[in-house]
């Protein structure tokens, strides 16, 4: 019997679109310029996660834990993202966090610095692919890698 898919290349393939989604992130911000927004910031943890449990992954293919790990984690990766594409498309109102206005500070200094920081707005687009915020983009590569996920742990459960 020829085997149609190999786990491994499954992991590998998590790894480099990992690895390439947060070099593109940070290329955007240094290189180009454009200061992330901290939904944008959390939308790369679980590219971070995922890269771990890629390598635990390619070492330990036999265990169906990896697998569902990976869900957990394109799933929160795809909730955080669409919170933020909602913002952008003002269904959702911002978080305290995206606009800097913190009502819990009591010290003059920490009130000065903020004052004195520049916070991204979530709801500010400033960069866009194709016509797509990095956040819609990473609404629909998750959810995609989720489903294909998804698929993977089915088949492998049928073996």
């Amino acid at each position: 019997m020829i085997k149609i898919f190999d786990i491994r290349k499954f992991y590998l393939t998590i790894f480099i679109i990992s690895l390439i989604s947060l070099l593109s992130a940070l290329y955007i911000e240094f290189f180009l310029g454009y200061a992330p927004c901290k939904l944008c910031i959390y939308q790369r943890i679980p590219y971070l996660i995922a890269i771990f449990l890629t390598f635990m992954g390619m070492s330990y293919f036999k265990n169906l834990i990896w697998l569902y790990a990976l869900l957990i984690v394109f799933f929160s990766s795809f909730l955080i993202s669409g919170y933020h594409f909602g913002i952008e498309q003002e269904i959702f109102s911002e978080f305290s966090g995206c606009t800097g206005n913190s009502l819990n500070i009591i010290d003059k200094n920490e009130l000065l610095k903020l004052l004195s920081s520049e916070v991204n707005s979530c709801k500010n687009v400033e960069f866009k692919i194709f016509g797509l915020s990095l956040a819609a983009i990473n609404l629909l590569l998750s959810f995609l890698i989720f489903i294909f996920i998804l698929i993977i742990i089915k088949n492998e459960k049928n073996k």
